[in-house]
């Protein structure tokens, strides 16, 4: 789940770690009750300060996603379909904005998109 954090990236690492837990709870990967891995162990394997971590699961802890269990850890909350519908859209939002920005990058338009993105859906991506 968190292999995707980039340190060089400009999305603060605690922000990135916060998003995949959202992205984890939208797409159902994480529901309720399920433990997060404690500070000291994910701050170890990101190889980050662990108050990066505790600012993540602060911030989660605000949104309603996540309960922070003082001396147990921190644990998925219970989260209501309509709001992981609205995570889902918004995770979809950001990934098509990041595309369009790299797109853009590389001098592609929209029907270069349009094209590419009809044939991956259709499973014909050799076009």
């Amino acid at each position: 789940m968190f292999s995707r954090i980039d340190p060089r990236s400009a999305t603060p690492i605690y922000a990135q770690i916060a998003e995949r837990v959202r992205i984890g709870v939208a797409s159902g990967e994480l529901t309720a009750g399920d433990a997060l891995p404690s500070v000291r162990g994910l701050a170890s394997s990101l190889r980050v300060n662990p108050a990066t971590v505790v600012q993540a699961y602060r911030d989660l802890a605000q949104e309603g996603i996540v309960d922070m269990r003082q001396g147990s850890g921190s644990f998925i909350a219970a989260v209501g379909n309509d709001r992981r519908a609205r995570d889902r859209a918004t995770a979809a939002r950001r990934l098509v904005r990041a595309m369009l920005a790299e797109a853009g990058s590389l001098g592609l338009g929209k029907d270069d998109l349009k094209n590419a993105l009809a044939n991956e859906l259709d499973g014909d991506s050799r076009k």
